[in-house]
């Protein structure tokens, strides 16, 4: 695996922070929320980003489903406070039942 260039690092540290932040307060306001995970390509950064909030199954996943809008609109304000920019906040962050390895 090639190595991260120092702004890189910086990218990433940032979207970790941030994704760290929204992982907490979603586990305490939602039920059944287990992690947040995160995938990016480095090249097509920030619009590569793609945020998934993990549930334990499919009944808690359907709970949550509306206020889906409301956890975009939190992961963006973050992104926001970490100076990264998401021009259409509902691409990048999902709801899922699938974990990292799945």
């Amino acid at each position: 695996m090639k190595k991260l260039s120092a702004v890189q690092l910086k990218q990433q540290a940032a979207v970790m922070a941030a994704v760290t932040t929204l992982e907490q307060q979603a586990q305490s306001e939602l039920t059944g929320m287990l992690q947040c995970w995160f995938s990016l390509e480095y090249e097509a950064f920030p619009g590569s980003l793609l945020v998934r909030m993990q549930f334990t199954d499919e009944a808690t996943l359907d709970q949550a489903q509306p206020n889906l809008l409301h956890w975009q609109k939190k992961l963006s304000g973050l992104l926001l406070k970490k100076g990264i920019v998401l021009k259409e906040m509902r691409r990048h962050l999902v709801m899922t039942t699938q974990g990292p390895e799945d």
